[in-house]
C-alpha cells in the first residue's frame, strides 16, 4: 500500500466512514458566515468541536493551520487546503489560485491536502494544469488529495446550474479521472430545467438515486458530501442518512456544525455518528 493510501485509510479508521470539519469558509465566503455566530470567528471554537466531537480531521487554510498547529499536533489530523479564492468577484470564470504548498503540508504534518477544482469554468485549462502539478507533488510526498469538485462558471449556469445532477455527476467523474483520492461534492438537486443537457433532461430519478449516480460516477473513489448553508436539524440528519444509505463515504459538514454553540455542535455531531453506526449496521445485516 502506498504511503498516501495509508494516510487516507486513517481517515476511516474510527467510524468506517469519515467526518471532516471544514473551516475554509472565511476565505471562500467572507465574514458573512460569522455574522450571526460571532463566536465562530475564533478558530479555537472549531478546534474544540473537532477534538471533543472526535472528528477524523479538520480542514484549514494555511493561516489558521500555522497559528493553531501547536494546539492540534498529535491530537487532531489536519487537511491543509492549499488553494482558494474570495467570493467577491463574479463566478463567471472562477479559478482558485494556490495559497500554500505541499512543503507547507509536510511541515504541518497534514494527513491530506484539499484542492478546489472548478469543473466547467472557462479557466478550467489553467485549473487542471495547476491541479496536475499539485497531485503529482502530493503523491510523491505520500499525501492523498481531497478534491472539492465544484461545477462553476457561466457555461455551467447555462446548462442547468451548479446544483444540477448533470453538473455534480460530471464534477465527481472529472475529479476521479484527474487522480483525486477522495471527492467532496454537494448533494444534487432535482429541479427540472429545460437547459439541462440530454440525457439528463429526461432522467426520472429519486434523490437517493441521484446521489447513487454521483457516487457511481466517481469510479470507486470515496465520495463525501458537503452540508452547505445552515439548515434545520431534521433536514441535516435526513441529508446525512441519505448520503450514507446511498453509499457515501462520509460528511464534510462545516457551517451546519460550527455555526452552533459548542454544546449544540457536539449534540448534532453525536447524532451524525449514530446515523453512520445505524446505517452500517443495516448494511451488515443485509449481507
Amino acid at each position: 500500500m502506498e504511503p498516501k493510501d495509508v494516510r487516507l485509510q486513517k481517515l476511516f479508521e474510527t467510524y468506517g466512514k469519515t467526518i471532516i470539519l471544514p473551516y475554509d469558509q472565511g476565505l471562500e465566503h467572507g465574514p458573512k458566515d460569522f455574522f450571526d455566530a460571532r463566536f465562530a470567528e475564533n478558530p479555537m471554537h472549531i478546534i474544540t468541536i473537532a477534538k471533543k466531537g472526535r472528528f477524523n480531521a479538520v480542514a484549514l487554510h494555511i493561516g489558521n493551520a500555522r497559528r493553531l498547529f501547536h494546539v492540534m499536533y498529535g491530537e487532531m489530523p489536519l487537511v491543509l487546503k492549499i488553494n482558494g479564492k474570495t467570493g467577491i468577484p463574479s463566478d463567471d470564470e472562477p479559478l482558485s489560485p494556490l495559497a500554500a504548498s505541499i512543503d507547507d503540508a509536510l511541515e504541518l504534518s497534514a494527513i491530506a491536502v484539499g484542492y478546489t477544482l472548478y469543473v466547467g469554468s472557462p479557466r478550467q485549462d489553467e485549473d487542471i494544469e495547476q491541479f496536475a502539478a499539485v497531485r503529482g507533488e502530493a503523491h510523491r510526498a505520500g499525501l492523498p488529495v481531497i478534491v472539492w469538485s465544484y461545477p462553476r462558471g457561466r457555461d455551467i449556469e447555462e446548462k442547468g446550474g451548479k446544483n444540477s445532477l448533470f453538473a455534480i455527476e460530471y464534477a465527481a467523474r472529472v475529479a476521479a479521472e484527474l487522480g483525486a483520492d477522495m471527492v467532496k461534492v454537494n448533494v444534487p438537486g432535482l429541479k427540472k430545467d429545460t437547459n439541462i443537457p440530454a440525457p439528463y433532461n429526461r432522467l426520472d430519478v429519486t434523490l437517493e438515486g441521484a446521489v447513487k449516480r454521483v457516487i457511481g460516477a466517481a469510479a470507486g473513489i470515496p465520495v463525501i458530501f458537503a452540508g452547505g448553508e445552515m439548515i434545520s436539524d431534521e433536514d441535516l440528519l435526513a441529508k446525512a442518512r441519505l448520503c450514507i444509505r446511498a453509499g457515501g463515504s462520509g460528511f464534510i459538514f462545516g457551517r451546519n456544525i460550527w455555526q452552533r454553540p459548542l454544546d449544540s455542535a457536539l449534540a448534532i455531531t453525536a447524532k451524525l455518528k449514530n446515523i453512520i453506526k445505524e446505517e452500517r449496521g443495516k448494511e451488515r445485516g443485509n449481507r
